[in-house]
Parts: structure tokens; sequence; C-alpha cells
């Protein structure tokens, strides 16, 4: 009888507790919202092309050398609203995210384990400072009618904040040692292109705009006397494909598409030639105005490439569509190509 009394006043007691807990639970709130931020010394450009493609997130992920073992997977669009990443290890375990909004540059939106019981969804917004960018890593959780999840997002959100400011400094360490161009106000296009033959001649000047387009001149001239003495005609804009700069040297192909080559055709003659063209993947860049400016333009390229982690795939090159002699200095068309190696 004693026996009895005492374990129906355990269970009662037990039953308290378990409806106090479920009690507090509902009390407590049914969403979790963090947001930690940092300035960083990169223009916005820079900053969104690290926090928009999962690849470059993997470089200054916070849990990156937590579980150096586990295994990434990337599908959908390489970068931006559909890039998609997977992971599985057996520490942080397994889950997905998927870019689902993507503003350059100022935000990207990010659902966590979509679809799933623990969908949660993250953000960055970016904000311009002075030749800087704030950043803000958001993070929120709606556990609903779970009281165990709001119980553990009490728990739990001091240690989310922690990771999402270590992973801000080590984003602020790699956009800083990056190139500083502000590439957010060029035309970037990633194309395939054609091989065309070509004839050209190599030049080498100093590094000044003035000294190569002398060099480009003089060059063009004797290509041109070849196009005719070898009965051929040019088949496109004049190119210039940039080879070797070491300080004070730049040594440069001078080159003009021709049509006509037949088997006949020499080769080489006079120092002039006959190739073909790089082909395959290619940034390419329209480039509008003075010629003195495409040195910047290269700037903000190779910035852009830097950010993004896309690795080169052979020497640029320079096609002058216009035509200087007819075309005012400031509406002059030149695209810039840059081969690429694909992701």
């Amino acid at each position: 009888m004693w026996i009895a009394h005492n374990v129906q006043k355990l269970i009662s007691g037990i039953g308290a507790v378990l409806a106090l807990l479920i009690i507090i639970g509902f009390i407590l709130p049914r969403t979790n919202q963090i947001e930690v931020s940092t300035e960083i010394d990169a223009h916005p450009a820079t900053v969104f092309a690290l926090v928009n493609d999962f690849r470059r997130f993997s470089a200054w992920s916070p849990w990156g050398d937590t579980d150096p073992n586990a295994r990434l997977l990337h599908s959908g669009s390489i970068r931006g609203a559909g890039a998609v990443m997977t992971w599985d290890g057996p520490v942080i375990g397994s889950g997905s995210q998927i870019i689902t909004e993507s503003r350059p540059y100022h935000y990207v939106g990010i659902a966590m384990n979509p679809g799933e019981a623990g969908e949660a969804r993250s953000w960055f917004d970016l904000t311009p400072g002075v030749d800087t960018t704030i950043v803000t890593w958001g993070f929120e959780a709606d556990y609903g009618m779970n009281i165990v999840g709001r119980y553990f997002a009490a728990m739990l959100g001091g240690v989310v904040a922690r990771d999402y400011h270590n992973g801000l400094v080590r984003l602020r360490e790699l956009a800083e040692g990056l190139p500083k161009a502000d590439f957010s106000d060029i035309e970037i296009e990633h194309i395939v292109v054609e091989a065309v033959e070509i004839a050209y001649l190599s030049a080498k000047s100093r590094p000044d705009p003035a000294a190569v387009s002398d060099a480009l001149g003089q060059a063009y001239f004797r290509i041109l006397s070849f196009i005719d003495d070898h009965d051929l005609s040019d088949a496109g804009a004049p190119l210039s494909i940039t080879r070797t700069f070491s300080g004070s040297e730049l040594t440069i192909d001078a080159a003009i598409p021709v049509h006509g080559v037949t088997e006949d055709t020499p080769r080489s003659d006079a120092g002039v030639r006959i190739t073909k063209t790089y082909a395959g993947p290619v940034l390419r860049v329209r480039h509008i105005g003075s010629y003195k400016r495409l040195t910047s333009t290269h700037r903000k390229i190779s910035a852009y490439l830097a950010a993004l982690g896309i690795e080169r795939a052979g020497s640029a090159w320079e096609s002058y569509v216009s035509d200087p002699g007819k075309v005012p200095e400031d509406d002059l068309l030149t695209y810039v190509y840059y081969p690429i190696k694909m992701n």
C-alpha cells in the first residue's frame, strides 16, 4: 500500500514536471533569429562573389576545419539562385542548402534543409561603406509546435552566433587579400569562342598606351602588306594578344583575322605568320571609351577572376571593333577576352 502510494506520487510529480516543461516550451519563442555583422575592406562586388557561390563559401566557411573528412557535393547553378550544396560528414552530419535569392551586389538568401523538418534560412546583407562592405550574416529557424526544437534553439543560439562570427572573420581575411578593383560596373559575359585564322606579328613595347599604340600600328601595317601580297582578305577587327609582361617590356601579338588561306599560302613571311586563335570558354568584357582606360578594365577583370576563383587558360586579347579614325574616342568599342578553365 505504501509502495503504491509513493509510486503514484512519483508519477504525479513526473507528470507535473512534464506539464511544466510543455508550458514553458510553448512560452519560448517559436522562431530563433541571429544576426552577426562585420566591416570588410573590400568592394561589395568582391564580397558578393564569395557568398554567392558555394564553392567559394567553402574557402572561408567556419565549419571547414571542423570536419575535414566531410563530403561536399555541388549541383544546380554554378552560382546564384539555384545553386545547391549538400554535405555529409562524421562530425557535421548531413544536410543541404540552396540559394533561393541573389541580388548583385546586395543580398543572398539561402534555404537550409529545404522541405525537411529542420528547414531554416540564412542570408547575407551587403551594405557599401567608404570603399568597404558592411556584411550582415543572418539565420532564422521557425520551430512551430516543436517544443524540443524551441528548447534547443534557446541553448544553441550562442553557438550559432559564435560560428557565424568566426566565419565572418575568415571571410574578411579572404576578401581583403584579393585584388581591390571594383568590377561591379563592367559587363561580363561567359561565352565559348571558335578558332579563326589570323595573320600575326610579334612586337615589343614599353607598357604605356602611346608606345603600345605605335608598336601595334607598325605591326598592323606589315600584316596588311602580307595580306595583300598573298591574295588574302581581312575577316574581322584587328586584335592584340598579350603574351608576356616583365616590368619594362610588353610582348604582344598584333593580329588580323583573314580569309582565303590555302595550302599554298606561306605560313611565315618577313616575320608575319599564319595561325589560329584560341577556341573554348572565355570571359568577354565590353569596353566603351578610350584605349587609355583599358588598363583599368584589365584590373577589374583580374579582380573578378580572383574573387570567383576562376583560373585563366591562356593569353588575354583585345578586339578593336571601332575604327578610331571614324569613331569619337569616348565611343570606341573594344572587346576584351580572357580564356578560362571551366569550373
